[in-house]
């Protein structure tokens, strides 16, 4: 491998082959094919996120080292084309553009419990929870949310209260790559 090789970055698409935030890293499995891509949780983290669901569209950056191919940047994440999302019982689904017309709000993560598959949010300068489901997480290319964590979400007024159709990393959301 020459150094010019090892040193100039590429854009690749792929999907995520796994990724675990407890151990800090995952896989990308590239359109192109080859080998896999590692995906450190630090280069994630930098895009604003700090987990990705298995399966997830994702555009990075990469680079030959001496270890293999390795992600340097994510440059977008977007969930699975032709996906309908829930809107719960009363509302049923809506495609990724009527999701992608209601307005982003700014939120910080209350808490989220992967176990028990849900979890609350709070919209800046609200009083009010906003729940957020493991579904809608998954569909919006999170795996996993902290507690205090920065996101933006769409969210749809239901019976029981406000609830997230769908989560974008600030990071993104500033970016104007909102999904």
């Amino acid at each position: 491998m020459t150094e010019e090789n090892v040193a100039t970055p590429r854009m690749v698409h792929g999907k995520v082959k796994w990724f675990d935030p407890a151990k800090g890293f995952g896989f990308i499995l590239a359109d192109e094919g080859g080998s896999d891509i590692l995906l450190h949780a630090n280069v994630l983290r930098n895009y604003g996120q700090s987990s990705v669901a298995d399966g997830t569209n994702i555009s990075v950056m990469v680079q030959n080292t001496q270890r293999g191919v390795q992600a340097v940047e994510v440059l977008k994440i977007e969930p699975p084309a032709g996906m309908a999302f829930p809107l719960g019982e009363e509302h049923g689904l809506a495609t990724p553009e009527e999701i992608a017309a209601r307005p982003l709000e700014p939120a910080r993560v209350k808490w989220f419990d992967k176990s028990k598959g849900f979890g609350f949010a709070n919209v800046f300068g609200r009083p009010e929870d906003v729940f957020v489901h493991v579904e809608v997480l998954r569909l919006s290319g999170f795996a996993d949310l902290a507690a205090g964590e920065a996101v933006c979400l769409r969210i749809i007024d239901g019976k029981r209260g406000r609830m997230a159709v769908q989560v974008v990393s600030w990071e993104a959301a500033a970016r104007g790559q909102d999904g």
